[in-house]
């Protein structure tokens, strides 16, 4: 009975008028509309129909092949927004994907495009008015030249926010201000991946023009900034200052650096910087941050008297991130607290200084902080935490490297009923410890961290997860646990949480026992086994052996995206397994999986990636069959060499 009636329903659908179906399909996203086509005839004609006038084309999760993108975009005059993963795009491409009629244009990953691709979209694309291109010409042989970028500049003339995320630092400098005067005058957002400060600093700072009396100034290049953000090799007092004047409409500044060498005074940032700082009174958000990524170093020319100094002009700052700055005691994080009353969001890293001292009071204050971040401040204390549970809207809490915090900080974190993200990597937590964030927390818990905490063992799993309530858990990292075996990840399994992120990275525990147990657990009945998991971080972990990647093809894991492994197992099956399944992206050396939280805790989770492989089934069904064999040949090798 129950069969016979959902056929009706099919039948009914299938017999809806053709514009009834459009109209509907045109309401869904890509990979919505491709897995209704792979569903019947009619739905296949009609989402192959749609894609001619839909508005929006998005896919960042695979990166298609030239072949495979051409019949999902057809001529399409209707087209204005359009992002795509371009790890398998060339040149050759650049025909297919600028549009005249696109208002939005996002490409990630162009390292195989050249320069060709700005000059191609300022001639093609000239009504764009926000554009994002990530990693181009970054392959051996590829090039970006500086009339490259005076095209996009000079063609894209309504446009309002710009992100280059790759190496601008390249081009010659007695050009590089002269192009950006071209740049639109709605330009109100810049991001660029790298560019160096002297290049700023020459950017902004305004000249005597060339056509102009000697006592007249020129005006200065992007006045309508209101948020940059820049990675650059040094933050300095003169580009800072620079920033400051000339960009008098900023609200949001967001620099970062990572020096290769310990900076001269002249290349770093002072005191007397930060005094510059919102010198016109508008800025909101405000995030410098000193990286560790070549050099263990820190901004040691800035202390107490430069926060104060910036304090005066921060009254109306919403959003603090100070990152390196290890002179800075509490007397100088405290003057933040109690000046910036409308502070909601506030991120110390390797605030060497910071101690419990700084929250004694804070539930004197005004403040409502959702956001808070300490990473590798090794001087807090369980009873800090204890103060700033006060801030009871508390969403994300980030309290990585904090070694000295324990369970007794636990109870209190539990009381915060809105907390999304949890971070608590390298402290000093216990299995019995964690029983409080099952009783407190973990049902709205979206993201769990507890990496490099030792002491926790399998039991803490089965403490968290008793199955007796309804979880929202989509990201877990229990990477760095010694403790942890293949028992925990069996008890995880059973529990049924539908996470989509797995991080188990250096366990050396774990083995291929947890591979079968993640492979086979279902969720909901009717998706699949392992069919929540887009991430699976195994690299490193000391018992995986050729078996688990029998369990890592098709049909198990179906929306995997992300895998780490160990890339010397056996290098052939691991190449069979990226053919095998083609929009995966395996990592074999070491690095990170996905986002870092920190750069994207906003809206990180509210999208669902549910349908994805129906989109990859759409595209290729049917041509699995020959990678198949070819692991099965690279395992089968592999016997031979172990016999």
């Amino acid at each position: 009975m129950a069969s016979g009636s959902v056929e009706s329903q099919s039948l009914a659908l299938d017999q809806l008028p053709t514009a009834l179906l459009a109209t509907i399909m045109t309401k869904l996203d890509i990979s919505s509309i491709c897995s209704m086509a792979v569903t019947c005839r009619t739905f296949n004609s009609c989402a192959s129909h749609i894609l001619s006038f839909l508005p929006n084309f998005h896919i960042l999760e695979i990166s298609p092949s030239m072949g495979l993108m051409k019949p999902l975009l057809p001529p399409n005059p209707y087209l204005k927004s359009l992002k795509l993963d371009c790890g398998q795009l060339n040149d050759s491409s650049v025909e297919l994907l600028l549009r005249p009629s696109l208002h939005e244009l996002c490409l990630h990953n162009c390292s195989d495009f050249s320069g060709k691709l700005l000059s191609e979209i300022g001639s093609r694309c000239k009504d764009i008015r926000s554009l994002y291109l990530g990693s181009v010409a970054e392959k051996r042989g590829r090039a970006i030249l500086i009339s490259d970028l005076e095209e996009l500049l000079g063609g894209c003339t309504q446009l309002e926010e710009l992100y280059l995320m790759f190496d601008l630092s390249l081009f010659l400098r007695h050009n590089f201000a002269r192009v950006w005067a071209l740049a639109s005058e709605k330009l109100t957002s810049l991001e660029i991946g790298y560019i160096s400060s002297v290049m700023v600093t020459e950017l902004l700072s305004p000249n005597v023009g060339p056509h102009l009396y000697p006592n007249q100034i020129q005006p200065s290049i992007l006045p309508g900034i209101q948020k940059l953000l820049l990675a650059v090799d040094y933050i300095t007092d003169t580009m800072v200052s620079t920033i400051s004047k000339g960009l008098t409409l900023l609200t949001h500044l967001e620099l970062r650096d990572a020096p290769l060498i310990e900076p001269r005074v002249t290349f770093d940032l002072t005191n007397s910087g930060l005094q510059q700082i919102n010198q016109h009174g508008r800025l909101k958000h405000l995030s410098l941050i000193r990286s560790q990524e070549f050099l263990s170093t820190y901004f040691k020319r800035v202390n107490d008297l430069g926060i104060l100094l910036m304090a005066d002009n921060c009254a109306n700052m919403e959003s603090i991130c100070l990152g390196g700055f290890c002179r800075v005691t509490d007397t100088g994080f405290k003057t933040l607290l109690h000046s910036c009353s409308s502070l909601y969001k506030l991120k110390v890293c390797h605030g060497s200084q910071l101690t419990d001292l700084v929250f004694h009071d804070i539930a004197a204050t005004s403040l409502s902080l959702t956001h808070v971040s300490f990473r590798w401040c090794n001087l807090l204390t369980n009873h800090a935490i204890r103060s700033l549970v006060c801030n009871t809207g508390l969403k994300v809490l980030d309290l990585r490297g904090c070694k000295n915090l324990g369970d007794e900080a636990l109870p209190a974190i539990s009381s915060l009923c809105e907390l999304k993200m949890l971070q608590l990597d390298n402290s000093d937590i216990t299995d019995a410890g964690m029983a409080y964030l099952r009783h407190g927390i973990i049902s709205s818990l979206i993201s769990l961290s507890v990496r490099g905490c030792k002491k926790l063992t399998d039991k803490c799993i089965s403490v968290l997860f008793d199955g007796s309530s309804k979880l929202e858990l989509q990201e877990l990292d229990l990477s760095n646990l010694p403790n942890l075996s293949d028992n925990g990840v069996l008890a995880l399994a059973k529990s049924q949480v539908p996470i989509s992120e797995l991080r188990l990275r250096q366990c050396p525990l774990i083995g291929d026992t947890s591979v079968m147990a993640l492979a086979s657990m279902q969720v909901d009945d009717d998706r699949g086994h392992g069919s929540n998991l887009r991430l699976l971080d195994l690299y490193n972990c000391g018992g995986i052996t050729q078996l688990s990647f029998r369990w890592l093809k098709k049909p198990y894991f179906p929306r995997l995206r992300w895998l780490g492994v160990m890339g010397s197992l056996n290098r052939d099956i691991v190449d069979a397994l990226a053919r095998n399944r083609p929009y995966l992206h395996v990592a074999c050396n070491g690095e990170e999986l996905g986002t870092d939280p920190w750069n994207n805790i906003d809206g990180s989770y509210m999208h669902d990636y549910e349908e994805l492989d129906e989109l990859e089934q759409w595209l290729q069904e049917g041509e699995w069959e020959s990678d198949d064999e070819e692991m099965e040949d690279a395992e089968e090798a592999e016997d031979v060499v172990m016999e």
